[in-house]
């Protein structure tokens, strides 16, 4: 199996900083690229601060954190990205502007055998892979936040993904990540956001109808259910848009009531409240 040494990630927030760290923690050359030059900067600020938690949390030495940054370069011009062996965008969960990163990327990298992925949450990859014009080397690669803790991807191939690209991906997540994979159908949602999303909604609905508190509800889970963190909290760690989109592009795709975003979920997304990337959600962080 072909090993992959150089690495594109688009996007660098908190999805696309998660995938690029671990990826330069792992021995890989890796690129990141952002839409302008302050962004780019911001994402290996991210980047720097979560090695150095890591760092102090006794989880990597200063050594080998020095290496791993010296193993990441930033940019803001996507045709640096042009010798990359795996691309994999990473961007907000939004299908319109993944598809015009992907036929850019189409465009942009010049390996022949070179592999496109996209982290999106939810929309099926066969939208994405048919703007493109190499189908056969596009899947989905979902990775889960923490990327540096969680230890899941799920491999989401279209009716066009080739077998080869399949296989390949596969090795890198698990043989050059040391992830976990499950292959999930292509279908919005996929397996864990079709199973875990309407769990989320429902316990939103239950503030909206005034059924039970926000910290009850939590706690219920968490103590009832052994969960490590309630869905209302989760939600907050998602992000309130994020889930939002997820929800949308289900509700679009199988038109059943439990994907339909409540309510009160589009009015906290409308007032700004997304969550911990906010400051507040169904919580306050300071």
């Amino acid at each position: 199996m072909d090993t992959i040494t150089r690495l594109g990630v688009v996007g660098c927030g908190l999805m696309g900083s998660g995938i690029a760290e671990i990826a330069a923690c792992r021995g890989l050359d890796v690129l990141v690229a952002e839409a302008t030059r302050a962004a780019a900067q911001a994402g290996r600020r991210r980047i720097t601060a979560s090695l150095d938690r890591a760092v102090r949390r006794g989880k990597l030495t200063e050594e080998l954190r020095d290496q791993a940054l010296a193993r990441l370069a930033f940019t803001h011009d996507r045709g640096d990205l042009a010798n990359r062996q795996l691309v994999i965008e990473a961007i907000a969960e939004n299908r319109d502007l993944k598809t015009e990163v992907l036929r850019a990327l189409d465009k942009t990298v010049t390996d022949p055998q070179a592999i496109l992925a996209s982290n999106t949450s939810s929309i099926p990859i066969i939208d994405l892979a048919s703007v493109t014009t190499r189908p056969e080397q596009l899947l989905g690669m979902h990775f889960f936040n923490p990327v540096p803790v969680q230890p899941l991807v799920e491999l989401i191939p279209a009716l066009t993904t080739s077998r080869q690209t399949l296989e390949r991906a596969r090795h890198f997540a698990t043989e050059q990540l040391g992830k976990q994979v499950v292959q999930a159908p292509d279908r919005a949602g996929f397996v864990v956001n079709a199973l875990l999303i309407p769990y989320l909604l429902a316990a939103v609905r239950m503030v909206e109808n005034v059924a039970a508190g926000v910290e009850d509800i939590d706690h219920g889970m968490e103590l009832g259910c052994a969960h490590p963190m309630g869905p209302l909290r989760l939600l907050d760690l998602i992000g309130l848009d994020t889930a939002q989109a997820i929800a949308e592009s289900m509700y679009e795709e199988f038109k059943e009531p439990l994907y339909a975003p409540p309510a009160l979920l589009r009015r906290m997304v409308a007032g700004g409240r997304l969550g911990r990337k906010s400051g507040q959600g169904f919580y306050t962080y300071g």
